[in-house]
């Protein structure tokens, strides 16, 4: 595909991107919403430790991230044979990061998730899930490097399509795990945790076969082993760690925040995670956008396109927050109405006692949807680090505002939420002032 700077073919580009970028998100969803009708109490709790394997997963997606702005450069510049090497540096190293992780996890995840969790009862349902969950973290990463590839050759629609089989498998193993069909015990959280990990093996395998037969590994030099290119995953690493701390400190952030409230009041707790839910579906258009700026930057300036790269932005910010628009006024306006299918069988009014928090998502996913896209240009250019600064002040900004309001002041839910608006606002004021310098211009790979 051939980039341009129509809004119809940054559309086009990003529309099945939306659902590829998003996939730790709608497993995410579909684990909250079939415990919603299982347990409560596992519902709270799958809220906290969501959050925390969405840490984990964004490690493994931020150094994709990386690796995906190599491959589009290369793109743009035709030089497949280095296309395909920088693709086996990233699988490479996303493997061995799988298996550090995943031992990291398996020893010392008790002990830290007991330091934020005040339940007894919660914190063994967080283990619970952690301990299935923690297998997924090899098809997780390993699966994001294929993602990486397609989206950094502008060739997504295999995305869409290994999404949607991510996402009927998530369904169809959540209904038969968690309640327990097809003659077998019902597993509550357990369950949830297998059928997203089956779920995600499953997607993989339909990832690879697919290449398989394009014979994509043909044309990008994909499987051309000479020897093992050091150099190559060394750059990876040094462009990528920056997108990856700037991944884990946003997600982690969000993880406190959570744990705050848990601290607070169980009942907080199952409405910021019914908040989040629905935070984490109407923000599904803009991670597509986001993702897509950083493959479309990277490509310009591979091509000598530099002047197009601020209007590429600006344009793609505009769509991401008309698309965010059109998707949240309905839902935010009725959500008893659109909210229902998902979160029904509402004996105890959660959906009612959330609707003040869920108005602050106007303005909340208003700033979001142009200050993720603005954020994630700035990356595509190559200053990961400049990005890591900005995303970092406001990360602790974020922090201590949450601490004050939740936990010193014990301001109500909808105060704690405004931490979202200060800081994508400030994100989105720091990037746009540095783009304006053309300071960027400067970075060459």
């Amino acid at each position: 595909m051939r980039l341009g700077t129509s809004y119809g073919q940054i559309f086009q580009l990003s529309l099945p991107i939306m659902l590829g970028s998003a996939a730790q998100n709608i497993i995410v969803l579909s684990d909250n919403i079939f415990l919603y009708h299982y347990d409560h109490v596992q519902f709270a709790a799958v809220g906290i430790i969501g959050a925390f394997y969405l840490v984990l997963a964004s490690i493994g997606y931020g150094f994709s991230r990386g690796g995906q702005i190599f491959i589009a450069r290369k793109f743009g510049e035709r030089d497949y044979k280095a296309l395909g090497a920088y693709f086996q540096a990233l699988v490479l190293f996303e493997l061995l990061l799988a298996i550090f992780i995943f031992v990291l996890v398996y020893l010392f995840s008790h002990d830290f998730l007991k330091l934020f969790i005040a339940s007894p009862e919660i914190l063994q349902y967080c283990d619970d899930y952690l301990q299935i969950r923690n297998y997924g973290v090899f098809f997780s990463y390993t699966g994001v490097a294929l993602i990486a590839l397609y989206t950094g050759i502008a060739n997504p629609k295999i995305i869409l399509f290994d999404t949607l089989i991510l996402t009927i498998a998530n369904i169809v193993l959540n209904y038969i795990f968690v309640f327990g069909k097809l003659g077998l015990e019902p597993m509550g959280i357990k369950g949830s945790a297998l059928a997203s990990t089956l779920s995600e093996a499953i997607a993989f395998i339909v990832f690879v076969a697919y290449i398989i037969v394009q014979k994509a590994h043909r044309e990008y030099h994909l499987l051309d082993f000479d020897t093992i290119n050091y150099h190559r995953i060394y750059e990876c690493f040094s462009i990528s760690f920056p997108i990856v701390i700037q991944s884990a400190l946003g997600l982690g952030s969000y993880f406190l925040f959570f744990t705050f409230i848990e601290n607070n009041s169980a009942k907080d707790l199952e409405i910021s995670n019914l908040v989040r839910n629905v935070y984490l579906i109407l923000s599904i258009p803009t991670w597509g956008y986001s993702a897509g700026i950083n493959t479309m930057v990277s490509n310009f300036i591979g091509t000598k396109k530099r002047q197009a790269v601020f209007p590429l932005i600006r344009k793609t910010a505009n769509l991401s927050f008309l698309t965010t628009l059109m998707i949240t006024l309905p839902i935010l306006l009725f959500p008893e109405f659109f909210l229902y299918p998902l979160f029904g069988s509402d004996e105890n009014q959660l959906i009612s006692e959330s609707k003040e928090v869920l108005l602050m998502l106007f303005p909340i996913l208003g700033i979001f949807s142009i200050g993720s896209v603005f954020i994630n240009g700035l990356t595509g250019t190559g200053h990961t680090k400049t990005a890591l600064w900005i995303q970092t002040t406001f990360t602790f900004v974020y922090i201590i505002y949450s601490l004050i309001v939740i936990k010193l002041l014990k301001l109500n839910l909808f105060y704690a939420w405004t931490s979202e608006i200060i800081y994508w606002a400030g994100i989105l004021l720091f990037v746009v002032v540095y783009l304006k310098t053309n300071k960027w211009h400067e970075k060459k790979f």
